[in-house]
């Protein structure tokens, strides 16, 4: 609808100036909010508190972008990896993980991705654009199991601090009282370590933090991540010691487990020293392999040596379970290649 703008994805702010512009009293913002992010309503019509010529005005001008999933796989263990289509008919990928007394949801922030992870599916599909906040918010409001959701977690597709604007929005709409109403100690955002967006993030949410850092060694994590050249951990974890908002959430670190390349004593003893001083927590995760990538996963008993030295140097450190790896849902083995080069859904 090139001549309409989505209304989804608007903050309360956004939609006031809508309805000032429109000479509709500026309780109707509100109003307008509540019928799209607690009732979840797909068309203006539903908006019965509104009164006829503001709907129509709304009708007019405006259009409510959700859109179910177009497909949808699940694993041996219950996740469940939903496809959706997005702009220019591009999809992205969004998984649902059940377990006992809590559901997660993996949400994607971009079409692919520009950071070239040698480990992850993401980037080798290449970067496509951004999602607006609207389109973030459509995994959750569109997921069949929606009202069954306690955490989110934005570890899917893209760098969220690659998009820090539509991210920051769609936290803002999760976390308002006028919006979603999540608290944001259900809510994890997850990057690499961007700092400009990252200290955006510190000072405009209260969301958990999640860095993936893989090495503590400059020369080894630039060939893992090879934004450790313009974005150094040491500096972001010194930016984070010296922050002191970074003190108001919980703040993780993400660290894939690859035989030979990161999972020895000398890396034990390199990551006790970089995170000397911060709380925080180390989640390990199994490699996944994908295809074309040398790399391969430690073993069992190697994670649980690593694991069990660094809490005994006094660093919280779990192992994360790895789901939907049948699917090609787990851990840095999101990508949509076929469904794009195919046009299927």
């Amino acid at each position: 609808m090139p001549d309409k703008e989505n209304i989804l994805g608007m903050t309360l702010d956004d939609i006031l100036l809508i309805t000032r512009k429109s000479g509709m009293p500026e309780y109707t913002s509100r109003q307008i909010a509540d019928w799209l992010y607690k009732k979840k309503s797909a068309v203006f019509d539903e908006m019965s508190n509104l009164p006829k010529v503001a709907r129509q005005l709304l009708e007019e001008k405006f259009y409510i972008d959700l859109n179910s999933p177009s497909d949808n796989q699940v694993s041996l263990d219950g996740t469940k990896k939903y496809l959706f289509r997005v702009r220019d008919g591009r999809f992205i990928e969004s998984v649902y993980i059940p377990e006992p007394g809590r559901s997660t949801l993996c949400m994607s922030s971009q079409v692919g991705c520009k950071m070239g992870c040698v480990f992850c599916m993401t980037g080798k599909q290449g970067f496509h654009g951004n999602l607006t906040s609207g389109e973030i918010l459509n995994q959750i409001l569109s997921l069949p199991e929606r009202d069954n959701l306690t955490n989110y977690v934005f570890m899917g597709m893209g760098e969220p601090l690659a998009n820090t604007e539509n991210v920051l929005k769609s936290l803002e709409i999760m976390t308002s009282s006028y919006g979603l109403g999540i608290s944001p100690s259900r809510i994890t955002v997850s990057t690499i370590g961007i700092l400009p967006g990252l200290e955006k993030f510190l000072n405009l949410s209260r969301c958990h933090l999640a860095i993936s850092l893989h090495s503590p060694f400059e020369s080894e994590r630039l060939e893992l991540i090879p934004i450790e050249k313009v974005f150094p951990i040491k500096r972001v974890v010194d930016f984070l010691k010296a922050n002191s908002l970074h003190r108001q959430r919980r703040i993780s670190f993400e660290y894939i487990m690859f035989s030979g390349i990161n999972d020895t004593a000398r890396h034990i003893n390199g990551l006790t020293r970089l995170l000397n001083g911060l709380r925080c927590r180390i989640n390990l995760i199994r490699y996944h392999q994908i295809p074309q990538v040398s790399l391969e996963p430690s073993d069992d008993d190697t994670i649980k040596w690593f694991m069990s030295r660094l809490n005994e140097k006094g660093l919280l450190t779990t192992l994360r379970s790895s789901r939907g790896v049948d699917i090609f849902a787990a851990c840095g083995m999101l990508s949509t290649a076929r469904q794009q080069i195919t046009g299927m859904s």
